[in-house]
């Protein structure tokens, strides 16, 4: 089981891997305390944002437990967010998605078009069993987006993750590859 991240054409959008010049548009939402509150870091600095490009320019294979792979989710030649696909366990079958967004390309299907994607890829390519997605409990965006992909909640996972001091909540919300084939069938 390999996969190598390359270029992927959705309807509206271009997912493909990190280049080091992606560096302003990935500073002008990451440095944002509304795009990270829900995130297990916060604002980032533009050093801080230079090392996160830096390793997601390298994160562009998924062969064994731990790999990630984060796309760019680019919009008319920009750089409106990043989506990520997680191998869990190889083993198992599992993987793990994430998505995030600039606040001025919310409420547009977008986080949704990019992260049906990465559970194609999972689920096709990949041949995994099992797809899951964490959120903060506040995070009903991002909820709501798991919900449109097909995933159903599985788990409330209480005071389950540390971040700045403060124990938070989260919800587990996963999908299996056969519902997923037959939702994505029709």
């Amino acid at each position: 089981m390999v996969w190598t991240a390359r270029p992927i054409a959705t309807a509206r959008l271009v997912l493909r891997p990190f280049v080091l010049t992606d560096l302003e548009d990935v500073v002008a939402y990451q440095c944002r305390a509304d795009v990270t509150r829900y995130l297990v870091c916060g604002p980032r600095c533009r050093a801080d944002a230079e090392r996160s490009v830096r390793r997601m320019t390298r994160e562009t294979e998924l062969s064994r437990d731990g790999d990630s792979v984060d796309l760019a989710v680019e919009l008319g030649g920009r750089v409106i967010g990043q989506v990520d696909l997680v191998l869990l366990s190889v083993e198992h079958g599992q993987g793990e998605i994430g998505y995030i967004l600039h606040p001025e390309h919310h409420g547009r299907g977008y986080a949704a078009e990019a992260a049906e994607e990465m559970l194609r890829v999972g689920f096709e390519e990949l041949g995994l069993h099992r797809i899951v997605a964490l959120c903060h409990v506040d995070n009903r965006a991002s909820a709501a987006v798991a919900r449109r992909l097909g995933m159903r909640r599985e788990g409330h996972f209480l005071r389950c993750r540390q971040v700045g001091g403060v124990w938070r909540d989260e919800f587990l919300h996963a999908v299996l590859r056969d519902e997923w084939l037959v939702r994505s069938s029709r």
